[in-house]
Protein backbone atom coordinates (compact mmCIF):
# COMPACT_ATOMS: atom_id res chain seq x y z
CA UNK A 1 0.00 0.00 0.00
CA UNK A 2 1.18 2.91 -1.16
CA UNK A 3 0.92 6.55 0.53
CA UNK A 4 0.58 9.34 -2.33
CA UNK A 5 0.11 12.17 0.16
CA UNK A 6 2.89 14.61 -0.73
CA UNK A 7 5.47 15.33 2.74
CA UNK A 8 3.51 18.64 2.77
CA UNK A 9 0.18 17.27 3.40
CA UNK A 10 1.30 14.48 5.91
CA UNK A 11 3.18 17.72 7.86
CA UNK A 12 -0.41 19.25 7.55
CA UNK A 13 -2.00 15.85 8.84
CA UNK A 14 0.30 15.88 11.96
CA UNK A 15 -0.21 19.26 12.71
CA UNK A 16 -3.98 18.83 13.12
CA UNK A 17 -3.44 15.25 14.92
CA UNK A 18 -1.27 17.39 17.02
CA UNK A 19 -4.01 19.57 17.88
CA UNK A 20 -6.84 17.71 18.25
CA UNK A 21 -4.60 15.25 20.76
CA UNK A 22 -4.38 18.61 22.56
CA UNK A 23 -7.80 19.72 22.46
CA UNK A 24 -8.65 15.98 23.80
CA UNK A 25 -6.21 15.98 26.75
CA UNK A 26 -7.06 19.25 27.87
CA UNK A 27 -10.96 17.83 28.16
CA UNK A 28 -8.64 14.99 30.09
CA UNK A 29 -7.13 17.62 32.39
CA UNK A 30 -10.41 19.84 33.13
CA UNK A 31 -12.07 16.48 33.84
CA UNK A 32 -9.64 14.69 36.48
CA UNK A 33 -9.10 17.86 37.83
CA UNK A 34 -10.01 17.65 41.58
CA UNK A 35 -11.99 20.91 41.24
CA UNK A 36 -14.12 19.16 38.42
CA UNK A 37 -14.65 16.38 40.58
CA UNK A 38 -15.54 17.75 43.56
CA UNK A 39 -18.39 19.64 41.63
CA UNK A 40 -19.30 16.68 39.97
CA UNK A 41 -19.69 14.78 42.97
CA UNK A 42 -21.40 17.83 44.84
CA UNK A 43 -24.34 17.95 42.06
CA UNK A 44 -25.13 14.71 42.06
CA UNK A 45 -25.53 14.71 45.48
CA UNK A 46 -27.38 17.69 45.21
CA UNK A 47 -29.79 15.61 43.07
CA UNK A 48 -29.92 12.60 45.01
CA UNK A 49 -31.03 14.84 47.87
CA UNK A 50 -33.70 16.30 45.93
CA UNK A 51 -35.05 13.49 44.01
CA UNK A 52 -34.89 12.03 48.45
CA UNK A 53 -36.61 14.92 49.50
CA UNK A 54 -39.04 14.81 46.35
CA UNK A 55 -39.93 11.37 47.34
CA UNK A 56 -40.64 11.98 51.24
CA UNK A 57 -42.74 14.90 50.51
CA UNK A 58 -44.91 12.44 48.19
CA UNK A 59 -45.12 10.05 51.35
CA UNK A 60 -46.07 12.44 53.83
CA UNK A 61 -48.34 14.01 51.72
CA UNK A 62 -49.81 10.98 51.11
CA UNK A 63 -50.17 9.69 54.53
CA UNK A 64 -51.37 13.24 55.87
CA UNK A 65 -54.05 12.61 52.89
CA UNK A 66 -55.24 8.95 54.15
CA UNK A 67 -55.05 10.60 57.34
CA UNK A 68 -56.85 13.23 56.68
CA UNK A 69 -60.00 11.27 54.60
CA UNK A 70 -60.09 9.36 58.51
CA UNK A 71 -61.20 12.19 60.11
CA UNK A 72 -63.07 14.68 57.28
CA UNK A 73 -65.52 13.60 54.83
CA UNK A 74 -65.82 14.14 51.64
CA UNK A 75 -67.61 17.07 52.03
CA UNK A 76 -65.86 18.24 54.34
CA UNK A 77 -66.84 17.94 57.02
CA UNK A 78 -66.00 16.42 60.70
CA UNK A 79 -66.23 12.88 61.00
CA UNK A 80 -67.38 13.32 64.38
CA UNK A 81 -67.45 9.24 64.91
CA UNK A 82 -63.88 9.11 64.88
CA UNK A 83 -62.71 12.94 65.82
CA UNK A 84 -64.40 12.80 69.20
CA UNK A 85 -62.36 9.33 70.29
CA UNK A 86 -58.99 10.78 68.72
CA UNK A 87 -59.63 14.34 70.85
CA UNK A 88 -60.51 12.03 73.55
CA UNK A 89 -57.29 9.91 73.16
CA UNK A 90 -54.92 12.78 72.25
CA UNK A 91 -56.39 14.74 75.98
CA UNK A 92 -55.52 11.79 77.98
CA UNK A 93 -51.80 11.48 76.56
CA UNK A 94 -50.96 15.07 77.37
CA UNK A 95 -52.69 14.60 80.51
CA UNK A 96 -50.26 11.87 81.56
CA UNK A 97 -47.41 13.61 80.11
CA UNK A 98 -48.24 16.42 82.37
CA UNK A 99 -48.07 14.56 85.21
CA UNK A 100 -45.48 12.64 84.46
CA UNK A 101 -43.23 15.64 84.11
CA UNK A 102 -44.63 17.62 87.13
CA UNK A 103 -43.82 14.39 89.27
CA UNK A 104 -40.32 14.51 87.95
CA UNK A 105 -39.81 17.92 89.51
CA UNK A 106 -40.64 17.41 92.49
Amino acid sequence: MSDTRTPAQIEADIISRRAQLAVVLDEIGVRVHPKTMIGDAKARMASTVDRTAGRAFVAVNRSVSDVKAQFVAEDGSPRLARVIPAAVVVAGAVALLTVSVRGRKR
